[in-house]
């Protein structure tokens, strides 16, 4: 974890066009407060709302991932429903416990329908900032994980667990920051705080990406260094 804070290479890291692209979308909640006057319950709506985008792009990683290899291609039939009703329940629950937690619960137990359109309704534009990390999360995809070529060496079990622990680490520090903007004096800066997690842990993923494909470079010329 050290590598995070090293300066070289957090700014290796924003000299890649998509970190920066990155960055601002991370950073656009901001214009939401300040434009639109969110507060903290559409800012914990929209990284929900993040935690299906993530979910969609993980289905991808795993088709991908399958049909790399005629090995891995019943494995991701058997894992693509698998994932999708295990993450379903997981994302359904926190959104329940999250609708609750703003205090906008309702009666009884709401469906994924409603608690989508709950989501998307809580804040002013918010389909907007949902589309801008779509779109980011495509980006990524596409130019790293398909043209780069990661889905050649990617591991269906890792692909399929991996959102779990970023979403349960993320979200343990959103619901803390919350708690801090619904019940502060200062609500404005409850939800300030909300954004600056959700930028530090973005910046945190982007240096290891970077830190991943420094690590590839390293390998790949020790490798041209052996065949010389």
């Amino acid at each position: 974890m050290k590598f995070f804070f090293d300066p070289d290479l957090i700014a290796r890291t924003y000299r890649d066009p998509l970190a920066v692209a990155s960055l601002v979308v991370d950073l656009l909640p901001i214009v939401a407060v300040l434009v639109f006057g969110w507060g903290a319950t559409p800012l914990v709506a929209l990284y929900w709302l993040e935690n299906l985008v993530i979910g969609l792009f993980t289905v991808l990683r795993i088709v991908a991932t399958g049909f790399a290899n005629v090995a891995n291609v019943f494995g991701a039939i058997f894992m693509v429903p698998f994932f999708t009703v295990h993450y379903g329940m997981f994302c359904y629950g926190h959104g329940v416990f999250l609708r609750a937690f703003a205090m906008d619960g309702g009666v009884g137990s709401p469906g994924v329908g409603d608690l989508i359109s709950w989501a998307l309704g809580s804040g002013q534009g918010m389909a907007y900032f949902v589309l801008a990390i779509l779109i980011m999360n495509g980006v990524f995809y596409v130019s790293d994980f398909l043209i780069r070529g990661e889905y050649r060496n990617a591991n269906l079990a890792t692909e399929m667990f991996s959102p779990y622990g970023r979403i349960v680490t993320l979200h343990v520090a959103i619901i803390l920051g919350a708690l801090l903007a619904f019940g502060s004096d200062e609500p404005l800066f409850g939800v300030l705080l909300l954004i600056l997690m959700r930028v530090v842990f973005g910046i945190a993923l982007s240096a290891y990406r970077q830190h991943r494909r420094d690590r590839e470079i390293g390998a790949g010329m020790d490798e041209l260094g052996s065949t010389v």
